[in-house]
């Protein structure tokens, strides 16, 4: 028997754990962007509907399936019900599952994650959506790598 896809948060947050406001990144930074498309390619990710509507499009090399209570069809995504629906569906593929936000899917999915690749950065920008708090004594820090053009590291995490 082959063992299920594992189930990794992407995430860049900030020290106050801001990911968001007004529906969309509080900064733009090149590295970030650059790591979140080597770490996702390839993959199936599970996002919610305003962080597809964020995005704009389903991304280049990887499948996407949105989150919404919406029965509308999503040009070039799969639509799920919930978050576990969702997962479901991208496990089916037999891809790497990536939950790639927002706010409310991160807390959702949380329990249900076995991997972290977090972008952990030293700002402190004003936000309205922020990542959930998590227990680390459930996480085992597996890699830590400074980031180059800016203040922080990209650090991953396996569930203990």
């Amino acid at each position: 028997m082959t063992e299920a896809p594992a189930i990794t948060i992407v995430a860049a947050l900030a020290k106050n754990r801001v990911i968001g406001i007004n529906g969309a990144l509080p900064w733009r930074i090149p590295e970030d962007l650059r790591h979140f498309k080597k770490t996702t390619m390839g993959g199936a990710l599970v996002m919610g509907r305003r962080t597809f509507d964020s995005i704009g499009k389903p991304l280049p090399g990887r499948r996407t399936f949105v989150v919404t209570r919406r029965q509308k069809k999503i040009q070039g995504a799969e639509t799920a019900a919930s978050p576990q629906d969702a997962i479901e569906a991208a496990r089916q593929t037999g891809m790497p599952v990536f939950i790639v936000g927002g706010e409310q899917i991160y807390r959702q999915t949380l329990p249900l994650a076995t991997a972290m690749s977090l972008t952990e950065l030293q700002i402190t920008p004003q936000g309205d959506s922020f990542f959930p708090l998590f227990n680390p004594k459930e996480w085992q820090e597996e890699t830590r790598t400074p980031m180059q053009e800016t203040k922080g590291d990209f650090v991953h995490y396996l569930r203990r």
